[in-house]
């Protein structure tokens, strides 16, 4: 992007740097769009990993009768006008006994909008370890685990969440990554979407990288129409990631089915949820590849897919500093893995 589109290589800067933008319009809407109801229409999990100096991470013995008796990692629903961070607070200190920092999110989990589990790595920073005298309908007591001795868990679905708490710990993947303060009405993606076509370094062909851009609503348009990063709105019956693909079917839809899409993983989780039912939402600012697979032979291959969308454009990325930002992050992977457990 050049000169002329200073405000939008702002943009991408402060998505690369894990800050927040407003969402003020969506280019991608399946349905009428109605704000989300935390505890209604979405559900939000929040769950804890933490450590302690032996590698020990923090259990806690479920009260629920379905589960009585059993092991489980600090987790439960967020409530109505807390923050993500303030709700994983609540929920250790309620279960656990200790005073909790976190250190970075490390994993959402979804199955769509209406079940959406957020993971943290977070450090103990004071309280007393809840013991059976302190039993209550949160739990019945927290114990510190070395993860080897016999312990009847709740699910094993928390193990692969304690190993990327190791993981992470010893060698961090991404940057350590915080939700953002800013308010969202519905669930949706906004969409740092590339094709990158390789240089041919020996050539001194440099590397060329366009980005997705909308312009907005066609016949909405006016002279203040500033072009965006596209955002599409989730559904209830798909994935949240889903949303993506929609973007992409209503945009190339003749090209869609020779791409590869890669949707790398998450630069930002933005939420407020201090009005329920009004802020409950989240914006996933999300970093996604398109590739030619190459089976189609009448596509130029060397160039993004052509566009049937007149309210799209692909932006040539001319900022030098920018472009290796981004190619770097699409690279490393270097992004909050999001892991959709269904289509």
């Amino acid at each position: 992007m050049g000169s002329s589109d200073l405000n939008l290589d702002d943009t991408v800067e402060k998505l690369l740097n894990g800050e927040g933008v407003e969402v003020t319009e969506f280019d991608s809407v399946p349905e009428q769009v109605k704000p989300v109801a935390l505890r209604k229409t979405v559900c939000y999990i929040v769950s804890a990993i933490i450590f302690n100096s032996k590698k020990e991470v923090l259990m806690v013995q479920e009260a629920k009768r379905e589960c009585y008796g059993q092991w489980y990692l600090p987790a439960g629903r967020m409530e109505e006008g807390e923050s993500i961070p303030e709700a994983l607070r609540r929920e250790v200190k309620e279960e656990a006994g200790l005073d909790c920092q976190p250190i970075t999110m490390l994993l959402v989990q979804e199955q769509g909008p209406r079940w959406i589990r957020f993971a943290f790595l977070a450090e103990a920073t004071g309280g007393a370890l809840k013991t059976v005298a302190d039993a209550d309908k949160e739990s019945l007591q927290a114990q510190w685990w070395d993860r080897e001795s016999p312990l009847p868990l709740r699910g094993h679905d928390i193990l692969p969440l304690i190993n990327a708490g190791l993981k992470y710990s010893e060698k961090p993947s991404f940057p350590p990554f915080q939700p953002v303060d800013f308010p969202c009405h519905v669930i949706c993606q906004r969409l740092l979407l590339a094709f990158v076509r390789n240089g041919n370094q020996d050539d001194g062909d440099e590397n060329h990288l366009w980005l997705l851009l909308s312009d907005g609503t066609v016949g909405e348009r006016d002279d203040d129409t500033q072009p965006h990063l596209p955002v599409s709105v989730s559904v209830r019956t798909r994935s949240v990631m889903w949303a993506t693909h929609r973007l992409l079917r209503e945009c190339m839809p003749s090209s869609y089915d020779q791409l590869n899409v890669n949707v790398a993983g998450v630069l930002g989780v933005q939420h407020n949820g201090r009005v329920p039912g009004k802020t409950d939402g989240i914006c996933f600012n999300t970093l996604v590849s398109v590739e030619h697979t190459g089976e189609g032979t009448e596509l130029d291959i060397t160039n993004p897919p052509p566009l049937e969308d007149d309210k799209y454009r692909w932006e040539d990325v001319t900022n030098e500093s920018l472009k290796e930002k981004i190619l770097q992050r699409i690279k490393d992977v270097s992004v909050l893995p999001v892991q959709s457990l269904y289509w």
